[in-house]
């Protein structure tokens, strides 16, 4: 076999997503394209998959880029000539519950807002949709006419056909051994028949992608599943062009295809599947029947649909699919090796993604960024211990489940857990917590008694810690109260040209005096959001860097790759060494005066300051900061000491009405002040003048910084079209919650959407924080000109809208 020496991208793989992105590379004029399959197309995962094309995904930007997908489908036999078998026959998704109805009524408005055609239907009109259905308990359900099916292997046929029009080789049963990495950078793979030298790779290795990815250090955190689905005997009389249905209170889709039916399962307890590794040779292969696992869910199937009691079974398939440690995929350049991209571990939606994703990761290799906000899937999301192949292993038994189980708000995952621990755990727990966790971080979200935290209530409206948040809530206005940050990522940052290298980065001024702290953001070259941070200057050469927990390793990488060449420099992640304790309300000053024998007065410790305290018989950094709208401190403790600080604080804080609070109190919080959050308020796509932090930013500083010549031209321009806004909801009686792309509309259009909600217990109102966009400029005068509603679950509700916080408006408790 001739194979070549070099090309601009090497794509491992050969499934759909990488057939998707060769193409896609293609049609952007990189043609010097070279895909390499182990075997032959598709036969890993994709051959099997069930081909549902669905459009509404969680957030905004995936739901868009589904939707391309489908366009893509519709068109992509009559470029190449190969057929795919799309058909656009519309789905329908059931509730037999009122929870989930409200969980997919929502989805809905969520999809109306990105212009996805959608509608409510009742149990007679889902009869008349679907014959064959027993509507009995069935509350209701949404049609959505745009979503369709496809057959993969066809499909991703297309895919490479187009591929190859366009200049790209692919090369079957040519197995990459390794990838190529010289001075932190991937430089081509290693092939059974010789170097491949290449600027770009990509790993589409779907179920092999993390042991390919492990053998040069990168963590890409899949581990593969059994999947199963049922495929009948020809059915006489089976209505044709049947939609896909999907109940997923039963844990089952339905997709008629060829006068049969296919009955697939997302059962909430899964069967891990290669936890040894996944042979070399495994090439269009099943796996065992094992239909005792399944029985249940068949059995309900033939209950919903009659005629399956009667009908023969042509096939019991199983066959293994990746899935992730949180549900979503891995996507992008990975922050351990620059030029190395992914796109892997689908968790069964590989198929209606494919087009997006290689759309967007073709962008993001030309471009050097992402095309959009792809926060979700950014693989940079991923921490390095979610390697483990045990931890793996145990999510894995829960996230095939979790595509069809309640989507709550702030629903916690129940295996895996317990991996990072702060040194208050033990002690956070005898006080009541219930345990959130957030990139393996056990984090407390509320404070109960035992049978509070043993029996929570996920809800929709008020769940069942509501009155628990209330109550910290009050606290921490009233009194004060103890909140567990320790999983805030530090880096130290330090060396003659740190000062340099910051403000280079960071969009603020940060040379500034010793002991004092800068809220500041990184920017990308469109003046895009890419994290957003608190800096510390501690001596002349030495600065701490404190960003949110998720974003651990992906600011790393971001710092290290935009450092200026020969810049020196060096930046150390801290994290484990030193846990923080947030002390906030307005006694927080007399605890810690009660505590150590420091000033912390607003003269000799003013808001933004920062330095070392004594407390109990520690040092401790102390930096009066807050992300509640008290006044308070953020205490950050060498780690050996975290336990005697907290104990002493504790013991003093009784005089004070000291409490602990949890992470669902912060929400409400922040919420109240309008305290932006990365990845949910702000980001990649998000310029600081469009989040409201322009007061952030130092246009005019020495030597600039990256992203300032974007925000200079929209600077210019003077105008403001998308803003973000504080959100108020006015409607009487118990006032819906709001999450997260619920649409906003002034006088009757929609014209934005919350990105963020909670419950502010200090003003009791329900509150978002969301995004709206006028050609003309979002002013203060416009928002107040017209008259504003929410739509939440298809019904609207009268709502307030401002710039500025609900709370406290004036500063005045934070200076105090």
């Amino acid at each position: 076999m001739d194979i070549p020496s070099k090309a601009d991208v090497v794509i491992v793989g050969g499934g759909i997503a990488g057939c998707s992105i060769a193409y896609h590379l293609t049609k952007l004029g990189i043609t010097d394209v070279v895909l390499c399959e182990r075997r032959q197309l598709t036969s890993g995962t994709t051959w099997h998959a069930a081909g549902l094309v669905t459009q509404l995904r969680a957030t905004r930007q995936m739901t868009e880029l589904a939707q391309y997908t489908g366009e893509l489908f519709g068109q992509l036999e009559a470029e190449t000539g190969q057929a795919t078998g799309f058909r656009r026959s519309g789905s329908l998704r059931l509730a037999t519950s009122e929870a989930r109805y409200e969980e997919l009524a929502r989805g809905a408005s969520m999809g109306r807002n990105f212009g996805l055609p959608v509608e409510a239907v009742s149990p007679g009109e889902i009869k008349e949709r679907w014959a064959p259905i027993d509507t009995d308990g069935v509350v209701g359900g949404f049609w959505f006419p745009h979503d369709g099916q496809v057959n993969p292997a066809d499909v991703t046929m297309a895919y490479a056909k187009g591929a190859r029009m366009g200049g790209a080789r692919i090369v079957e049963n040519l197995p990459v051994t390794q990838i190529l990495v010289e001075n932190g950078r991937a430089v081509g793979v290693m092939t059974e028949k010789g170097r491949i030298d290449a600027r770009t790779v990509v790993i589409c290795g779907g179920m092999w992608s993390r042991d390919l990815a492990a053998t040069i250090g990168v963590t890409l955190p899949l581990h593969a599943a059994e999947h199963f689905y049922v495929v009948t005997e020809a059915i006489p009389d089976l209505p044709k062009n049947l939609p896909v249905l999907f109940l997923s209170d039963e844990w089952t889709y339905y997709k008629e295809d060829a006068g049969k039916l296919l009955v697939g399962f997302f059962e909430p307890v899964a069967k891990p599947w290669g936890q040894k590794g996944i042979s070399e040779s495994f090439c269009f292969d099943t796996l065992p029947e094992d239909i005792d696992h399944i029985a249940p869910h068949l059995e309900a199937a033939a209950a919903r649909v009659p005629l399956l009691e009667h009908t023969g079974m042509q096939l019991f398939f199983n066959g293994p699919e990746s899935f992730t440690a949180d549900n979503r995929y891995l996507l992008g350049e990975t922050p351990e090796v620059a030029g190395l991209f992914c796109a892997t571990g689908f968790n069964s939606i590989g198929i209606l993604s494919s087009g997006g994703v290689g759309k967007s990761l073709a962008a993001w290799i030309r471009d050097g960024r992402p095309p959009v906000d792809l926060i979700d899937v950014d693989v940079r999301r991923t921490q390095a211990f979610q390697r483990n192949r045990r931890y793996l292993e145990h999510r894995t038994v829960e996230t095939l489940g979790l595509n069809f189980d309640m989507h709550w708000p702030a629903r916690q995952f129940t295996t895996a857990r317990g991996v990072r621990r702060s040194p208050f755990h033990d002690r956070l727990l005898a006080a009541g917590a219930f345990m959130t966790e957030l990139a393996g971080w056990e984090r407390p979200g509320f404070f109960g008694t035992a049978e509070e935290v043993a029996n929570v209530r996920y809800s929709y409206g008020r769940p069942s810690w509501f009155d628990n948040v209330a109550a910290e809530c009050r606290n921490t206005a009233g009194n004060v109260s103890l909140f567990d940050h320790s999983c805030f990522a530090k880096y130290l940052v330090e060396g003659p040209d740190a000062a340099r290298t910051l403000n280079r980065i960071g969009a603020n001024e940060c040379d500034v005096a010793v002991g004092r702290i800068v809220y500041t953001q990184w920017l990308n070259e469109a003046g895009g959001i890419e994290a957003d941070v608190t800096v510390t200057r501690l001596a002349e050469n030495s600065f701490l860097v404190v960003t949110v927990a998720v974003s651990q390793r992906r600011d790393m990488a971001w710092f290290k790759r935009h450092v200026p060449e020969e810049a020196r420099v060096h930046i150390t992640d801290v994290t484990s060494g030193l846990p923080m304790l947030a002390l906030w309300g307005p006694k927080a000053r007399a605890l810690l005066a009660q505590v150590s024998p420091d000033d912390f007065s607003n003269e000799a410790f003013p808001f933004g300051t920062s330095r070392e305290i004594d407390l109990g018989y520690a040092r401790v950094r102390a930096s009066r900061l807050t992300f509640v709208g008290e006044l308070g401190f953020e205490l950050y403790i060498p780690a050996e000491q975290a336990a005697h600080v907290y104990d002493v604080l504790a013991e003093a804080g009784g005089a004070f009405g000291l409490k602990n609070a949890g992470f669902f109190a912060l929400n409400s919080l922040r919420m109240e002040k309008g305290y932006r959050h990365w990845g949910h308020d702000i980001g990649e796509e998000d310029t600081p003048f469009e989040g409201g932090l322009g007061f952030a930013v130092a246009m005019d500083k020495p030597g600039g910084f990256i992203g300032r010549e974007a925000l200079a031209r929209r600077k210019a321009n003077g105008t403001v079209r998308k803003r973000l806004v504080q959100v108020k909801v006015t409607a009487g009686g118990e006032p819906p919650m709001l999450f997260h792309h619920e649409p906003l509309l002034r006088d009757g259009r929609i014209i934005g959407s919350i990105m963020s909600g909670a419950y502010g217990h200090r003003v009791q109102a329900s509150l978002g924080l969301g995004y709206v966009s006028n050609d003309e400029g979002v002013t203060k005068e416009w928002l107040a000109g017209g008259q504003w509603e929410v739509e939440v679950a298809m019904k609207r509700y009268p709502i307030e809208v401002q710039l500025g916080p609900w709370y406290d408006p004036g500063n005045q408790k934070i200076r105090g």
